[in-house]
């Protein structure tokens, strides 16, 4: 394509994803995510070739990934002088390695050169098989996914029949529906344009109107357990300061009494400044401020017969006198924030031990999702910092009776990152029908219902603690009964589809579709 053509097309794949993008928290405008991908996919619909289509594809994931991940340079300014200028870097390979996600489907669904309608409906079948893809790959990372911009809207409540996948496949229905129509009153067909329209603005109808019927129905009424959530809002370049540490633990120590009784108290996660195993009285002065049990976010050691020491990112239960009862420990580890992928590994298989092993392999993952014995306040299962963003993370135990997720968003920023954060927890609530209870050191901390809608809450770089009664649980939905196991299957099979039909297509020797 000559360079004067070229450019054009550049600008409009970037602009298109860029358009996609205020659908994610915090903005919330999903029907300008519904015309971005509309646009991006008229524009794959319309490459001259597959490898055409993944570039316009490619480009269009940069434009959207760019201002929807720019939250991931802020852990990069917690120690400015030393990280900062790896930050564009990362959000760079960020946006590229998340935009592949998005060039792959449409190259896909651009082989054997399909007509343009043919390969709008393949690419989006295929974009979201590489969602689902994405969430599982290299540990995964479901974050912004195309369903998400429904998150605090009547249709979200779909996602307790399918999951966040059953919201993006509306995302991209509508979306394929308005890039068909256009390309269809483009050859002139606009009673078939229309159709596509109409057919479009029924599923949305739908999913609203279904969605708003089951947000109006009453919910059981709550167990009667009373919470208190300490938001200490401790910034993240202070946090560890030595002459800073002491007077931290001390606001979480106040805010941890207040004048009325409750049954719990949460702290965030690693908000205890010691180990478990090396407190002090660290625990014993945390018990007594409570005056209630306490779930406490902290970090622990443990040291083999080798004398080698792992540590964990752990939520204990603190009772009467800093007695610990239960413990867990975050087996979802972030890769290279909380580990260091295969060369913590080796550090550990060769023995280093102390601070050098303790750098290279950060934090052991604990054996996987665990219920925590609340004892009056029933049996949660926590869930501490990104592990809420992996629906997976929340199966494997019995039914709990809550959700609980502990967290420190500082890392995060004030901007974009807390707020994605929450709302990819609130669908957590939504998939399993139960309550979540949030607590995050800068906030956002919050109690959800059983149909994610935010009861009571602490804003953002707010100090302070929340009490707030646990809400009710529904009966499981079917989501929280069969999972993604049954996409898992669908989108395989549609793949295979797609697969043996390019195929079928290149040994007839068809050419370009040119008709919509």
């Amino acid at each position: 394509m000559p360079a004067e053509r070229r450019w054009p097309v550049i600008l409009q794949a970037l602009a298109a994803g860029a358009l996609a993008a205020p659908g994610q928290a915090p903005w919330g405008l999903w029907p300008l995510t519904i015309l971005g991908l509309a646009w991006a996919f008229w524009l794959v619909a319309r490459a001259p070739s597959a490898r055409g289509a993944f570039g316009r594809a490619l480009l269009a994931g940069l434009g959207h990934f760019l201002p929807v991940m720019a939250w991931i340079v802020d852990p990069f300014f917690v120690d400015p002088e030393v990280t900062g200028w790896m930050a564009p870097f990362a959000l760079g390979l960020m946006a590229a390695g998340m935009a592949l996600f998005w060039a792959f489907p449409a190259w896909l669904a651009s082989l054997g050169t399909p007509r343009p309608t043919a390969r709008v409906w393949r690419f989006a079948l295929a974009f979201l098989a590489f969602e689902d893809l994405r969430g599982m790959l290299f540990t995964g990372f479901p974050w912004a996914l195309s369903g998400h911009v429904w998150i605090g809207t009547p249709p979200d409540q779909l996602a307790a029949l399918g999951g966040a996948l059953l919201l993006s496949a509306l995302t991209l229905s509508l979306a394929a529906a308005l890039a068909v129509a256009a390309l269809r009153w483009q050859g002139g067909r606009r009673g078939l344009a229309g159709l596509a329209l109409g057919l479009g603005g029924l599923a949305l109808a739908g999913a609203w109107g279904w969605g708003s019927l089951r947000l109006a129905q009453p919910l059981p009424e709550g167990p009667g357990i009373r919470l208190r959530l300490v938001q200490a809002n401790v910034p993240q370049d202070q946090k560890w300061q030595r002459d800073l540490i002491g007077m931290f633990f001390e606001r979480h120590l106040d805010l941890s009494t207040g004048e009325a009784p409750v049954d719990l108290v949460i702290w965030p996660e690693t908000a205890a400044p010691f180990l478990l195993d090396n407190p002090g009285a660290g625990l014993e002065m945390a018990a007594e401020a409570a005056g209630a049990p306490l779930v406490m976010g902290i970090q622990r050691r443990e040291r083999d017969a080798a004398g080698i020491s792992r540590y964990f990112n752990s939520l204990a239960v603190i009772g009467q006198g800093g007695s610990v009862g239960a413990i867990y420990d975050k087996h979802h580890l972030v890769p290279f924030g909380e580990y260091i992928p295969l060369i913590g590994e080796w550090a550990r298989e060769q023995g280093w031990g102390g601070l050098a092993q303790q750098l290279l392999d950060g934090y052991t993952p604990g054996p996987g999702p665990e219920l925590m014995d609340l004892g009056g306040a029933g049996r949660a299962l926590p869930l501490i910092c990104y592990e809420a963003v992996f629906p997976r993370d929340l199966r494997g135990t019995e039914r709990p009776d809550w959700l609980l997720q502990a967290t420190n968003d500082a890392w995060f920023g004030n901007l974009i990152g807390p707020y994605q954060h929450l709302a990819q927890a609130r669908l957590r609530a939504v998939e399993t029908g139960l309550p979540l209870v949030r607590a995050a050191n800068t906030g956002i901390s919050a109690v959800t219902d059983a149909r994610g809608r935010v009861l009571a809450s602490l804003p953002l770089d707010v100090t302070g603690a929340l009490d707030a009664d646990l809400p009710g649980a529904l009966p499981p939905t079917p989501y929280a009964r069969w999972g993604d196991g049954p996409w898992h299957a669908l989108l395989a099979l549609g793949m295979l589809g797609l697969a043996l039909a390019a195929l079928r297509r290149r040994q007839s020797g068809k050419g370009p579709g040119q008709s919509g």
